[in-house]
């Protein structure tokens, strides 16, 4: 997993591309991957709980790979008087925690619907994806909405 989404979002960072699409394409590259591996949300959010003691070294080198590509793209921004100065590890915070959510959390959200919490089962990846870059956005951009 963390290999495919750190080859996805450095194929993101290289490209010449304008940053605040580059932003959108790394949100899409790990919502891709997330969604291709359906099994993985779950078990990253145990790893996080248990403080990522089972995370090797090429594991923690793919992480470390993903956020400074982040920070990259962050940086461009900022160059480019786009983006507000921001620490690139809490706009990663902010994509991956509610897209590994979306994706771990189906079943939870079908109960939830039976509960009474009307469209709660009815998101779409698409709805999430374009809610996660349009929120990172608004942080990397300094807008309050």
């Amino acid at each position: 997993m963390f290999e495919a989404v750190a080859a996805g979002v450095a194929e993101v960072a290289e490209a010449s591309a304008d940053p605040a699409d580059k932003i959108r394409g790394f949100v899409d590259a790990i919502a891709v991957e997330a969604e291709a591996r359906p099994h993985f949300p779950p078990i990253w959010f145990r790893e996080i709980a248990e403080g990522g003691t089972h995370l090797d070294r090429a594991t923690l080198a793919n992480m470390s790979g993903i956020i400074k590509s982040l920070g990259g793209i962050v940086r461009e921004g900022i160059a480019a008087g786009r983006f507000q100065p921001v620490n690139p590890l809490l706009v990663h915070a902010g994509i991956v925690g509610p897209i590994l959510l979306y994706f771990a959390s189906s079943a939870l959200r079908v109960r939830l619907q039976r509960g009474g919490v009307p469209g709660a089962s009815m998101m779409s990846r698409d709805e999430v994806v374009a809610h996660v870059q349009r929120v990172a956005l608004m942080a990397l951009e300094g807008r309050t909405a």
